[in-house]
């Protein structure tokens, strides 16, 4: 299954072809549901699912129907970072998010101490 991270190539179809993006490849930055955001969606939606991918040929994310993306990888090495939380989630090659500290040491306050 498709998701988050992942690195896809769009199927070539009549649809992806007259619309110049056949073959691109991306990477999903997302989902939605289609009913609730009125988003324009390539392909017939088989359930309220919508898949944004960002195509670096094309500087700009378009939004898929699942059955128009063909899984290229999972982009394992990738890292997500949040400002200001001392983690940092990588994703594995089998597109798992593996959670990790990026502390050497954490910090520890006595008990006792509130600054």
């Amino acid at each position: 299954m498709i998701s988050f991270g992942d690195n896809v190539r769009v199927r070539v179809t009549v649809e992806t072809t007259s619309a110049g993006v056949a073959g691109l490849e991306g990477h999903v930055y997302g989902e939605t549901t289609p009913s609730v955001t009125g988003v324009e969606v390539f392909g017939d939606l088989k359930s309220d699912l919508a898949l944004h991918v960002h195509c670096e040929a094309r500087d700009d994310g378009l939004w898929f129907a699942p059955d128009l993306l063909e899984l290229v990888d999972h982009a394992p090495g990738t890292e997500i970072r949040i400002k200001g939380v001392d983690k940092k989630w990588a994703r594995t090659p089998d597109g798992e998010w593996v959670e990790e500290s990026t502390t050497d040491t954490p910090l520890k306050k006595p008990w006792w101490k509130f600054w």
